[in-house]
């Protein structure tokens, strides 16, 4: 049920109640009364007409209600029904916020009916309005009470909402990191294997009617190839599913083979390895490897005939990645393609940097640096 309706049925129950119990004579205010007429009669429906209007003109209603109160009491008509919107309208200003307001009209509705009482001919009768000041008081307490309450309520309401909306941008957050890593996955897996491929290719294309074996050769690796990116593609995806595919974690400890593949399309590779290797962050050894992978796939698309120098030092809370190449700097080409973006996300991710660029001799080099503990 909305406000209004609320407010309409108190109006109703409150009109009601005070012309029906005033007629009744159901109390007494304890001072000299005399019949209620037209005028009084207007009054008590005045009063409680007004609290239709008590939350949207909380002040038109106190200051209405308040002073047909003491009108009506201060005419000597009967009954201490004509309080009661007076009170309604304190309570309400109340449990609006409104406590200046709601301190205001009970002092002036206890000032007025004091002087009433003071200017009376006879001293009132125990009960009635002696007892008023103990309902503005209890007036002011409950409505204090009930905006408490309701603040408490609509504090825990907008906690909720807030929580809510918090998962859901937790949830909208992962999605997008999932959503970014499946891309790097794919990238990575995808433009290797087809750039070894590619070469093969070419390879075996120009060598199949003069040098059949060596064609043989070139085909088997791109058998190879094929293969070994339908199982990254494979522990990906069993990533995804929650699924334990039984394929080795990507890591440095997979360099040997990226080595291997590298030499067979004809890129000479010097390998060079600083320290001990220990244990590494799983994070850290797949981002290690796959920036290794991608910088080999740029030397096999960009740098044309050359030699790859593959460098892994080991320091104390660090481990430094460098691929180096003598062969054609193709800086725009490289930096074009989502590549050297990719490995510099993989090493921001892991709390690493990365730089990639020309080399003053000629060539090419990534060097990255990851830390040892992820952050």
């Amino acid at each position: 049920m909305n406000n209004r309706k609320i407010d309409a049925l108190v109006t109703a129950a409150v009109l009601t109640l005070g012309v029906a119990g005033t007629y009744g004579r159901l109390s007494s205010s304890g001072m000299p009364e005399r019949s209620l007429d037209p005028l009084g009669l207007s009054l008590l429906v005045i009063s409680a007409v007004s609290l239709v209007f008590r939350r949207t003109a909380p002040v038109w209603t106190g200051v209405v209600a308040v002073g047909c109160g003491i009108a009506y009491y201060g005419a000597g008509y009967p009954g201490i029904f004509a309080a009661a919107p007076a009170l309604i309208a304190i309570y309400t200003a109340t449990t609006l916020g409104r406590r200046r307001l709601a301190i205001v009209l009970a002092v002036a509705l206890a000032g007025g009916i004091g002087v009433l009482v003071a200017l009376a001919d006879t001293d009132p009768e125990p009960g009635g309005l002696s007892l008023l000041s103990g309902w503005l008081v209890a007036m002011v307490v409950i409505g204090e009470m009930v905006r408490n309450r309701r603040a408490y309520l609509h504090e825990v309401e907008q906690r909720a909402v807030e929580a809510e909306r918090t998962r859901d941008e937790a949830a909208l957050r992962r999605a997008g990191e999932e959503r970014l890593w499946i891309a790097q996955e794919l990238h990575d897996t995808l433009t290797h294997a087809i750039s070894v491929i590619n070469v093969q290719a070419a390879v075996a294309t120009h060598l199949l009617d003069r040098r059949p074996e060596q064609a043989r050769e070139a085909l088997a690796a791109i058998k190879e190839s094929g293969h070994e990116a339908m199982n990254e593609l494979r522990a990906t995806l069993g990533v995804l599913r929650q699924a334990d595919t039984g394929d080795p974690a990507t890591g440095l400890s997979r360099l040997p083979g990226l080595v291997a593949r590298a030499e067979a399309v004809g890129l000479p590779v010097r390998v060079t390895v600083v320290g001990d290797a220990g244990t590494l962050p799983p994070d850290v050894d797949r981002a290690a490897y796959r920036i290794a992978q991608e910088a080999f796939t740029n030397v096999l698309r960009h740098a044309g005939p050359a030699s790859i120098t593959l460098t892994t030092e080991y320091r104390p809370g660090t481990v430094v990645l460098r691929v180096a190449d003598d062969g054609r700097s193709d800086a725009t080409a490289a930096e074009q393609g989502m590549g050297i973006i990719g490995m510099r996300e993989r090493a921001l991710a892991v709390g690493g940097s990365l730089t990639a660029g020309p080399r003053p001799e000629g060539g090419f080099e990534v060097l990255a640096e990851l830390p040892l503990v992820s952050p």
